[in-house]
């Protein structure tokens, strides 16, 4: 694993001759050793078509390459940092939350409509993500930021989860998502995220979901 979790808001990434990682810009703390940082516009392992299909739906999020030998500490705005290990599964998070991922994966951008038919195209309007969501997949670790720290909670075909729009961070396995009206409690004093929505995450994964309603 190329990542080690200093503090919550921080981590350690160890770069190795021959290998690689990508970084959102900006996203460099300190490093030691002999290593490169360069511009990627080539859309990660995704190739030019990821890039163009993340720069439609203004999904750009620009990445560094980082390569050589020593190590990196990485951190951006004091968000709080989860590391997620994937073995051969494919990760959903939106782009402005990748702080730094393995270069190994292989990167792309998926289209919400086609998962939850219309209500996915919904909830890109409604929480003010885009209607596309980039990918990871293959085996490799990945950063992601969110607000307040991150649980991660599982779902089993017998258990659905719903969770709050603004709370969801990233999700991965074979899941489904939809939006549902939640006109509850929380709407009528005033702590609702102001949509009246839930998002349900149905199938057989992991919903990562952060301490907090704030986007980043």
């Amino acid at each position: 694993m190329p990542f080690r979790e200093v503090n919550s808001k921080m981590i350690e990434a160890t770069v190795l001759p021959g290998q690689r990682l990508f970084s959102q810009r900006g996203a460099m703390l300190a490093y030691k050793g002999e290593v490169s940082f360069t511009p990627n516009v080539q859309g990660g392992q995704g190739g030019i078509m990821s890039m163009i299909g993340r720069r439609v739906a203004n999904e750009a999020t620009p990445l560094m390459t980082v390569e050589g030998s020593g190590t990196v500490f990485f951190g951006h705005g004091g968000h709080h940092i989860q590391v997620i290990n994937l073995a051969g599964d494919t990760l959903y998070v939106e782009a402005d939350r990748l702080l730094a991922f393995d270069g190994t994966l292989q990167q792309g951008t998926m289209f919400l409509g086609s998962q939850g038919g219309v209500m996915g195209m919904v909830r890109g309007q409604v929480t003010g993500q885009g209607l596309f969501t980039t990918t990871l997949k293959g085996h490799g670790a990945v950063a992601v930021m969110a607000h307040g720290g991150v649980i991660e909670v599982p779902i089993s075909p017998q258990r659905p989860i719903h969770v709050d729009p603004q709370a969801y961070v990233a999700h991965h396995g074979d899941v489904r998502n939809k939006l549902s009206t939640a006109l509850g409690w929380r709407d009528m004093v005033g702590r609702g995220s102001g949509e009246a929505f839930q998002l349900e995450l149905s199938g057989s994964g992991a919903v990562y979901v952060q301490a907090s309603e704030e986007k980043l």
